[in-house]
């Protein structure tokens, strides 16, 4: 659609935009319908022919009855119309924010990389993910986080003291998180559906732990619950090689959902046979540490499952949970029948976790991969023990 002005400084710099962003030879037109006064078109044209006469810009002229009459203006000089506007053109801004952007870092060669893209797009009048040229302060920032966090700064540090130790103020990283999830995410991986916030719990940054829930024939070293009972017990993670079995459990089972925890323990194994722990979506980092932790507890003849939604992100939480315990664990109420009878296509289509061949998950992850595949979240599954009852016998709630 043809660009119509009024305005000659809102034309001039019209084409000075379009040729930052890659146009050689963008063109504008004189939006003679809207002029409000004869006075007003001839102080435009005007200023549009002296700006030809500088050599920034040259006209195309009407045919016919219009033959005298300005029809589009093209640019003939960025440099000359540059001066004559008195504007600073966007590659020498980029180069020079991208400059500060990097003084005085030693940053990974990937985040170094970054910053040249980054350079190259301000370069050309755009924004970064929403960080413009001007904000290369602030995108310094996400730079020094990036690196800290690769240096392995955030471990055992809550989210907000990791801010301040590293840019200063507690609550920066809560602002630009999502540009350090970017700008960390072509060095190590992030499960393609997490939010920035799930992201860096992943690899062990966040705010405090939450506690670790779990439901079992359980007492803790120095307290001896037996005589309560309690529906489940919660604990900080790093507590976690506190945790003494009373008797040997059948099986160990992680839930990503909390309603699919409570039902579990509540209706499928009230009588505590196996040890079950609610591990909140993508599990932290402490997390992680504490099933390690316990998954050593128990002997290499108990089995242990994990259950999430059927889709992309349960594939993720499953292989993320499976790297963390270090040995084989198997998928519960999670595989491609279950997927096929009771699952819808999804509007959306995601990723997989990519799998070795032998992990646990891999058959349903390489379903999900497919044209077609179905998803199913796991609140629509009644509760049943796993290993216990056949997988063929869950009803859903669509059923």
């Amino acid at each position: 659609m043809a660009r119509r002005f009024t305005d000659a400084n809102g034309l001039l710099n019209d084409l000075v935009d379009r040729f930052e962003a890659g146009a050689a030879s963008p063109i504008a037109h004189p939006d003679y319908a809207a002029f409000p006064s004869v006075v007003v078109a001839d102080a435009f044209l005007k200023q549009i022919r002296d700006v030809e006469s500088a050599g920034a810009v040259s006209l195309g002229w009407g045919r016919g009855a219009r033959r005298d009459q300005v029809a589009h203006v093209r640019l003939a000089s960025a440099e000359i119309l540059y001066r004559y506007l008195g504007r600073t053109p966007a590659s020498r801004i980029a180069k020079a924010a991208a400059a500060r952007l990097v003084a005085g870092s030693a940053l990974h060669g990937e985040l170094k990389n970054s910053a040249s893209q980054i350079a190259e797009v301000w370069g050309r009048g755009k924004t970064w993910h929403g960080f413009a040229s001007s904000d290369v302060d602030t995108l310094r920032h996400a730079f020094v986080l990036a690196q800290a966090i690769l240096d392995n700064k955030h471990l055992d540090v809550d989210y907000k003291t990791f801010s301040r130790r590293t840019v200063g103020h507690s609550k920066t990283l809560e602002r630009i998180e999502g540009a350090v999830v970017r700008l960390l995410s072509g060095i190590m991986e992030f499960p393609p559906g997490a939010r920035p916030r799930e992201a860096l719990r992943a690899i062990g940054l966040e705010r405090f732990a939450p506690p670790l829930l779990i439901a079992g024939k359980i007492d803790l070293q120095g307290a001896d619950l037996s005589t309560i009972a309690p529906l489940y017990l919660g604990i900080a993670p790093k507590e976690a090689d506190r945790v003494r079995f009373r008797e040997p459990p059948a099986y160990v089972l992680t839930i990503e959902n909390f309603a699919s925890f409570n039902r579990h323990i509540a209706e499928a194994d009230p009588s505590r046979l196996g040890m079950t722990m609610y591990v909140g979506g993508y599990p932290s980092l402490a997390t992680q540490q504490a099933l390690r932790t316990i998954a050593g507890m128990v002997s290499e003849q108990t089995p242990i499952f994990h259950w999430s939604d059927i889709d992309p992100d349960g594939t993720w939480i499953f292989l993320t949970i499976e790297r963390a315990i270090g040995r084989p664990i198997r998928p519960h109420l999670m595989n491609v029948e279950i997927a096929e009878r009771s699952g819808q296509v999804p509007s959306k289509k995601s990723a997989p976790a990519r799998c070795p061949p032998d992990s646990g998950i891999a058959a349903l992850a390489a379903y999900l991969a497919e044209d077609g595949a179905k998803t199913l979240e796991q609140e629509e599954l009644d509760p049943i023990l796993p290993g216990v009852a056949t997988l063929t016998s869950a009803q859903t709630r669509r059923d």
